[in-house]
């Protein structure tokens, strides 16, 4: 599904734009794909059984939302190997998050609870980031895409700081001490918590970075527009 929804966006929806935004742009358009379908999915998953936790075993509803987003991650990656080889972060972001979808999902068959709650706190911002995204390719152009990027970002920056930079976090937290206190070591392996609990930090502390220098530039823009303003006054 995905392969076929990225390739209509390459040489369909996208095959007018400019070369280097091209890739970029289907990317993105596979990403909305992903996104919320993912979100609804594993809501449904979670809110199926209510009592699991962290060790829990994977139901078939959790297997499946799983095996979605393992899809959309695997055809991504191979997006970034052959058209973006020198993106060395977003790949290494993919290896990353694949190691964690497929351990949980076909090798130590527990621990879903846990993957997807992080899967919804970071793709319930997928729709907003990636229209964002998208305008922002196109705002040196287009001035209903540069409108786009303006009003768009202060809010997605708010709910990305919100997921990323609170919530993320907090359960990372509570995560990370459940699996370290050894309680799942019967089904989960140490070594396949641990090396969640490292990828999962690694993941919060880039998204941190990367909304921080967004807050930056978006207060240092700010700023520059009020000296403007002021000098026309």
């Amino acid at each position: 599904m995905f392969s076929v929804i990225y390739l209509i966006a390459y040489f369909l929806v996208f095959r007018n734009w400019n070369p280097k935004q091209r890739p970029d742009a289907t990317s993105c358009l596979i990403s909305l794909a992903h996104g919320t379908p993912a979100v609804v999915l594993a809501l449904s998953a979670l809110f199926e059984n209510p009592a699991i936790g962290f060790a829990s075993e994977n139901s078939k509803s959790q297997n499946l939302a799983l095996d979605f987003s393992i899809a959309y991650f695997t055809v991504d990656l191979l997006h970034y190997l052959v058209l973006l080889p020198s993106d060395v972060l977003f790949i290494a972001h993919h290896l990353a998050t694949l190691f964690v979808f497929v351990t949980c999902r076909y090798l130590v068959l527990h621990g879903s609870f846990a993957i997807l709650v992080l899967l919804v706190l970071a793709e319930v911002t997928s729709a907003c980031q990636n229209i964002w995204t998208l305008a922002g390719l196109r705002r040196g152009d287009l001035a209903v895409a540069a409108n786009v990027y303006r009003i768009l970002s202060p809010p997605f920056y708010v709910l990305y700081s919100i997921m990323r930079v609170f919530l993320g976090p907090l359960f990372f937290l509570k995560m990370s001490m459940y699996y370290l206190s050894g309680e799942s070591d019967g089904v989960i392996p140490r070594w396949v918590s641990v090396s969640w609990i490292v990828v999962v930090g690694g993941a919060i502390l880039v998204s941190i970075l990367w909304i921080s220098n967004l807050w930056v530039e978006l207060v240092r823009e700010m700023k520059k527009k009020g000296i403007s303003e002021k000098k026309e006054m």
